[in-house]
């Protein structure tokens, strides 16, 4: 009986140490999940049409890039206060617009505005945008930085391209440089080890949808690989870095690549509309956001199959994961 005991208490107190966080654009939503439990926990109200989250490194804050309507440009972050399930505040950009993809590094934010053709950095302990660099290119969407900080690479969906801001020059000029990929790229991950980028695009009429693997030493695609997804909208390398996964909101499925080979290994079926993804920590879930159906339907990876969902809200769309 003890035991019993000890186990479901250990059970609870896992269950009540991490946080999945899920962006709910219908309802303008940052739901906060026990990925445990499969349960939402709170919700925190958020500016129109929310699309991106990200986690500081302590996990005590999250940030949300609030998109905007068709109509009115997303101007503002949504900052929350992660123990008190509460919006911190509301910070304006300042003459920005349209922020999407984000990233952390500790207190840090680096977040793409896309209606300004940049990338800027969100200072959440100084609350204050204290870095911006231009891209050049047209909708900037998501974006991924190097674990030193010295490099950031964005999706360039209209322009083909991906942007890499040099950071190791002085705050006066930052180095850039173009890479033509795959046509409108959108699913961007590094390799853990750093060796390698994936950017995933779409079909063109002479070619099918394809995967770009870029050299980061060098610049350039070392790689192409062929894909069947309709839409490649998220890519995520695995914690181990040996799978990449790709979600496919066109074919309502999860693709599941071996990162060594560039095979699929595995094809998932979802829920209708797979956008977001994000791996737990330790590797052992994948949680995938269903927009429209509504929830985040959750992965086994020793077993790649659906074990379980969360209703989170309407249009779930980025996800963030934090370990406590």
């Amino acid at each position: 009986m003890k035991r019993v005991l000890l186990a479901l208490l250990l059970v609870a107190f896992h269950a009540s140490a991490d946080t999945l966080f899920v962006v709910n654009k219908g309802d303008a939503t940052l739901a906060l999940v026990d990925p445990v439990a499969m349960k939402v926990t709170a919700k925190v109200r958020t500016g129109d049409t929310p699309h991106e989250v990200a986690v500081s490194g302590d996990g005590k804050i999250a940030v949300v890039s609030n998109y905007g309507t068709e109509e009115t440009p997303g101007t503002t972050l949504t900052v929350v206060d992660v123990a008190a399930k509460r919006e911190l505040r509301r910070f304006v950009l300042p003459g920005l617009s349209r922020p999407h993809g984000i990233q952390s590094a500790g207190s840090r934010f680096y977040l793409t505005v896309e209606g300004s053709l940049a990338v800027a950095r969100y200072d959440a302990g100084a609350n204050l945008i204290d870095w911006v660099g231009g891209t050049g290119q047209d909708m900037t969407h998501m974006l991924v930085v190097t674990r030193d900080e010295k490099k950031i690479y964005t999706a360039n969906i209209v322009s083909n391209s991906v942007s890499v801001l040099d950071l190791r020059h002085t705050p006066q000029y930052v180095g850039l440089k173009q890479i033509a990929v795959a046509r409108a790229p959108e699913g961007i991950d590094l390799a853990p080890d750093g060796s390698a980028l994936w950017v995933a695009g779409v079909a063109r009429r002479d070619e099918p949808a394809r995967i770009s693997v870029i050299d980061p030493k060098t610049s350039a695609v070392v790689r192409s690989i062929p894909i069947t997804a309709r839409l490649a909208n998220r890519l995520k390398f695995s914690p181990d870095g040996s799978r990449v996964a790709l979600s496919d909101p066109g074919m309502n499925e999860v693709s599941i690549f071996d990162a060594s080979t560039g095979e699929v290994i595995k094809r998932i079926a979802t829920a209708m509309t797979p956008t977001g993804i994000v791996f737990s920590p330790d590797g052992k879930r994948l949680f995938v956001s269903c927009e429209g159906a509504g929830k985040v339907q959750v992965i086994d990876t020793a077993l790649w199959s659906v074990i379980g969902e969360i209703a989170t809200g309407a249009q779930p769309d980025g996800l963030a994961y934090a370990q406590n």
